[in-house]
């Protein structure tokens, strides 16, 4: 295993494929530094990387759990994507104070405003602990192997934070289980909003442009991170100060040209490059249009009650937003699965590792073992997705199924009090969250309508009990919509799930016959237990193969293609891509300059439209061509731009750093015609969309007037 791990870390370190492509360890992006500077970096590789001393790493954060940030000042400013903000945004927002729609500019630090819920992380440190790891689990499988994984990486991470709640530690898997590093963070809570555009700019093009180029979307929001009188993270308090980064980014206005060097640090969240065809065969034809479809209808139900009333507007648009994001991404990624002919290219690279699997003493046979476990989940993949995208779209199913742990314990009768608060409330803190979301009527169109489509696309013999027993049995076949719709009605009258009082008085004495008797519950634990029971072991079961096969296949690809640069699968983890602005042609005789301007943003301009309408001010700016010193050498004003930079999911709002180690832009979508990029990266059309740093400023300054944030930062011309 020793030998096997070092191999693994020397085919990381080595380059042989074009720099654009991979998601670099910063631990180890030393080794890619030579590559590096060739393509025009000027900075010193401690510049980049340095555990102990500052360096560019210390200016990047995790954001909110899932998105990228950036230090853009000495005195904790931080520049992220509006659609990162979104949901703080919203939620700051009321109809008189819609900061959503209207934008929101901070003219001093007293008129910030506290983003509850919002935390950043600090990365400190990353530890290669793959030789603990492996001491503990050894060569288990399965749930022995889950299970001891777990209790080790529990006890490092334990060991780490000794209970210091503003410490966050991390054991992540990388190369399919075959290495294992610990990540250590300092968490910081007081974060707060400090800028906004109007949502017509921060999301600007909405769903048309989405994944597209050109773009002109200003997709960019600001916020403060604060911290206790010695810098360290604290509770949110009045007498909190801004936070003093160690490292944050210079801004450059120059302006960028084809062929810079540009380089993205971030925290990208998800990929699966090493996939093999039986995956994305499945990818394809089942699991993307299964989602596709569940969440076009849920986004019809929320569009059609978010436009009748503002406050369900506010209160859905966030959520709505991130359906909306990938659903539309999941078309994107099966069309280019299909254009590229993916599938066959890995069949191909398949068949070729067999041939070499059979004469180097590695399992020539684990292809035909991937067939097996593909073959045995198929019949469960469709329904698996519909529990998880369709059943559990609906907020009340999704509470009535947090009753399932109380449930049980209940029906074992015991009588330990703290076991049966412990249980109460996580109920009531999963109801909580759930109800931040929750529109009455909106909910009950989509209950109704969800368990329409359930029966209407689940395998009838893989169905709960509650459509023979409850529903048609009560309310009849005869009408399919106005039996879901009656059904629902009555669900919605008798549960005591909605209603807070009630709901109250049940977590005062709950017990096994309310919830029998509850409708809510009766609903959503005939979904829970049909499935737990009946399909979730062979769902697991696939899992559990999937994953040894895919550690040993990683394992021998690697000692396959030796000398061949391989780069671990994106896992929200602090990652580095290098590469280029550069534009592309997407199709013949088409060709995409790499920017975009201010002029562009105005032919799209419709008075009125949901995605295309754009504030009078902005108009005003435009027709005195008032852009200041953020025009560029042309006389335009640029929006956006594009660079062949590798990112996914988790990259939003990260950092585009020129060949100087200032920041040029904002990152923030993917394009159209490389949307197979989380499976197979494509090196003809990957493109990265980054908003322009110029139009940040120029959008801050001019429409904000917060000139209090443009002498914050170290502007460079």
């Amino acid at each position: 295993m020793k030998k096997i791990l070092l191999s693994l870390c020397a085919a990381v370190m080595m380059l042989g494929a074009k720099a654009d492509e991979g998601m670099w360890l910063p631990m180890l992006i030393g080794k890619n530094y030579e590559e590096m500077v060739r393509m025009g970096l000027k900075l010193s590789k401690e510049d980049v990387y340095n555990i102990n001393h500052s360096s560019l790493k210390d200016a990047i954060v995790q954001f909110a759990g899932g998105c990228t940030a950036e230090m853009i000042s000495s005195n904790g400013l931080l520049l992220t994507n509006h659609h990162c903000g979104y949901d703080a945004i919203a939620t700051l927002s009321t109809v008189q104070n819609n900061y959503l729609d209207n934008g929101f500019w901070a003219h001093n630090m007293q008129e910030e405003l506290p983003a509850q819920g919002v935390t950043v992380i600090f990365l400190q440190r990353m530890e290669d602990v793959t030789d603990e790891v492996i001491k503990e689990v050894g060569t288990t499988k399965g749930e022995e192997y889950t299970k001891k994984f777990d209790a080790i990486r529990k006890k490092i991470e334990d060991r780490e934070t000794k209970g210091n709640k503003y410490m966050v530690a991390s054991v992540k898997e990388y190369f399919n289980g075959n290495q294992y590093f610990l990540l250590v963070y300092k968490k910081y809570v007081d974060v707060r909003l400090v800028g906004t555009p109007p949502k017509s700019l921060g999301k600007f093009g909405g769903d048309t442009d989405n994944w597209m180029w050109p773009r002109h979307t200003s997709d960019f929001s600001m916020f403060r991170v604060y911290a206790g009188a010695d810098n360290e993270p604290a509770d949110y308090a009045a007498a909190n100060v801004a936070y003093h980064p160690k490292k944050y980014l210079p801004v450059s206005i120059k302006g960028e040209q084809e062929n810079d060097y540009a380089m993205i640090y971030g925290y990208p969240g998800r990929t699966n490059r090493y996939e093999v065809s039986y995956g994305v065969n499945l990818a394809i034809n089942t699991i993307n249009p299964s989602i596709v479809s569940i969440r076009d209808t849920r986004l019809a139900i929320m569009r059609r009650h978010m436009a009748q009333d503002k406050t369900v507007y506010l209160k859905l648009t966030s959520l709505s937003a991130r359906i909306a994001n990938y659903w539309k991404y999941f078309i994107g990624q099966t069309e280019q699965l299909k254009r590229l002919k993916i599938v066959d290219k890995k069949k191909k690279q398949e068949d070729k590792y067999v041939a070499w699997a059979a004469d180097n003493n590695f399992d020539a046979g684990i292809m035909n073992k991937f067939a097996k476990i593909y073959q045995d989940v198929t019949p469960y993949a469709k329904h698996s997705v519909y529990y998880t995208e369709c059943f559990r779209a609906s907020a009340l199913a999704r509470i009535g199924a947090s009753t399932e742990p109380l449930y049980k314990w209940l029906q074992k009768k015991e009588t330990n009090a703290d076991s049966l608060k412990k249980y109460v409330d996580g109920l009531k803190e999963t109801r909580r969250t759930i109800m931040k979301e929750f529109d009455y009527g909106t909910e009950k169109d989509m209950m109704a309508e969800m368990t329409k489509m359930y029966y209407d696309e689940v395998p009838k013999v893989q169905q709960p009990d509650i459509y023979q027993k409850v529903i048609f049995a009560k309310y009849g076949k005869y009408n399919a919509d106005k039996t879901y719709m009656d059904y629902t009605e009555y669900v919605f009258k008798n549960t005591f799930l909605v209603d807070s009082n009630k709901f109250n008085a049940f977590c005062t004495a709950p017990s096994v016959e309310k919830i029998d008797k509850d409708p809510a519950c009766e609903y959503a634990l005939s979904f829970v237990h049909n499935y737990t029971k009946n399909y979730q072991g062979k769902v697991e079961t696939y899992n559990a193969e999937k994953k040894e096969l895919s550690k040993q296949y990683v394992r021998g690809l690697m000692a396959w293609k030796e000398g061949k640069l391989f780069y671990p699968d994106a896992n929200s983890t602090m990652r580095i891509s290098y590469g280029k602005v550069l534009s592309y042609d997407p199709q013949d005789g088409v060709h995409y300059n790499y920017f975009t301007t201010l002029d562009g943003l105005m032919a799209k301009y419709k008075p009125g439209s949901d995605e295309f309408d754009v504030p009078q001010q902005l108009i005003d700016l435009y027709n005195a061509k008032d852009y200041g010193r953020y025009a560029d050498a042309d006389g335009s004003l640029h929006t956006c731009f594009i660079t062949n930079n590798d990112i996914t999911g988790g990259n939003s709002g990260s950092p585009v750093i020129n060949a100087n180690g200032e920041l040029i832009g904002a990152a923030f979508d993917g394009n159209w015609e490389a949307m197979s990029g989380d499976i197979a990266f494509d090196k003809k059309y990957k493109r990265t969309i980054v908003c322009d740093v110029r139009f940040i400023l120029f959008l801050i300054d001019k429409m904000g007037h917060a000139k209090n944030l443009i002498k914050e930062m170290d502007i460079r011309e």
